[in-house]
């Protein structure tokens, strides 16, 4: 086999940067008031001093609540070997009560090398986790609990065919009344995207529960800066040309220093914030790099952001005929003037002054108008401006526009056939 080009080297290295939780959220954790920090101090507590515990990590999704727990329990596995065990569960899977005590009693099966009956009964298992619980409290290992969609095992459902609603939470009852017990030891993890997610929990469940939240938070814009230098740089001390190095990482500080790309972030950040939606936009400009020179250029970070924010309302501006655009701008126009109120016939009656006073060659009956007219309607990008008048016919009906100025002009300056006319029209 040939040696590997550098180009392909560098891409296969930050994309596997990108894919890595662990890489990506090692720089974020550094600081102690990190929830990183936080959330380690909290367990790693439980283990040290024997004692029970139960936090929320609360954040939309993306944020890193996940990861950043599986670095935290990565990490102490590696310190503590012997003490720890990790149960997992996640609410869109193990909600019913029934399957939740059997998945944990299989991966405590597992864990211990013990011999896991499919065919025991709830009690059966609800007694035999109890029983873990104690044994495992005595030996001094600690039980990590980790309920992802944790709000999906707190919320209520509804028993047919009786249409009751009853409690779903014997689980979260179950184990948080074992930690009661000076003999066990355990911490129960939940991980919710609802930030009221203990709000749904019963009293009794309550008041068991810790109250211990921590929130994720968007990174901060100084965090945002470091994490981008930490993903895109390549290490000096590599299997990489030097020369390849220095002229790689030169590119990149020039490109996150542009004001072009602090604009182009922003205008992202504005829409998501989340790291897993930074990582997702940086994994689609590295894979739209010159493989020929090697190096990253603003033009792949401009290319991801527009494949990244899809706007359906240009997408339709595009796609429409030219008579479809003549009905749009004359509608703008309309509403330039100030014509609050306006239907097919006053469009109509400005499309007219339009070709009375340019002379254009795309004029069209009134019947193929009204055709274009609903169209419009059919896609979305115009509406009736009320529900009222219903009995009227569609012609005499009050419309308005469902798109922006902004999003009209942009749309129109795509378009592959839009006469120059008609973005002099809206200009003016």
């Amino acid at each position: 086999m040939g040696k590997e080009n550098p180009a392909e080297k560098s891409l296969n290295l930050i994309r596997g940067r990108l894919c890595d939780p662990t890489f990506v959220f090692r720089p974020l954790s550094v600081s102690p008031e990190s929830n990183y920090s936080k959330l380690r101090f909290i367990v790693s507590t439980s283990i040290t001093e024997g004692c029970n515990n139960s936090i929320l990590l609360l954040g939309p999704r993306g944020s890193g609540k996940a990861a950043v727990l599986d670095l935290v329990v990565g990490d102490l596995l590696e310190e503590y070997p012997d003490s720890v065990s990790v149960i997992r569960l996640n609410g869109l899977l193990h909600s019913d009560d029934n399957c939740a005590f059997k998945e944990i009693a299989r991966q405590l099966c597992m864990e211990h090398s013990l011999l896991f009956s499919k065919m025991a009964s709830f009690d059966e298992n609800s007694q035999f986790i109890i029983a873990m619980l104690r044994e495992c409290g005595l030996a001094h290992k600690t039980i990590i609990f980790v309920l992802d969609e944790f709000d999906m095992f707190a919320q209520a459902r509804i028993l047919n065919p009786y249409s009751l609603l009853i409690g779903k939470q014997r689980l979260l009852y179950s184990l948080l009344d074992a930690m009661q017990s000076v003999t066990s030891q355990a911490v129960v993890v939940g991980i919710s995207s609802r930030l009221d997610a203990d709000q749904l929990l019963e009293k009794r469940v309550r008041s068991r529960f810790s109250h211990r939240k921590i929130l994720f938070i968007p990174p901060s814009r100084e965090e945002f800066d470091s994490l981008l230098e930490h993903l895109l740089s390549l290490p000096a001390d590599s299997s990489f040309p030097s020369g390849y190095v220095s002229r790689f990482n030169e590119k990149i500080k020039n490109i996150t220093s542009d004001t072009r790309f602090k604009d182009m972030l922003k205008t992202f950040f504005n829409a998501n914030s989340t790291v897993n939606s930074l990582l997702k936009f940086i994994f689609r400009a590295v894979s739209l790099m010159n493989m020929e020179s090697g190096l990253l250029s603003l033009e792949n970070f401009k290319a991801a952001l527009s494949s990244m924010q899809r706007q359906p309302k240009l997408e339709a501006v595009r796609d429409c005929s030219i008579l479809e655009l003549y009905l749009l701008v004359c509608m703008r126009r309309l509403e330039v003037k100030e014509q609050s109120s306006y239907n097919f016939i006053s469009v109509m009656k400005e499309y007219k002054t339009i070709h009375d006073s340019f002379q254009t060659s795309d004029y069209y009956a009134q019947n193929v108008c009204l055709r274009a007219f609903e169209h419009l309607k059919e896609r979305e990008v115009i509406c009736y401006a009320e529900n009222r008048g219903q009995s009227q016919t569609g012609e005499y009906r009050p419309m308005k526009l469902l798109i922006s100025a902004s999003e009209l002009h942009q749309g129109m300056r795509s378009h592959a056939c839009c006469p120059a006319i008609l973005v002099k029209l809206l200009d003016h």
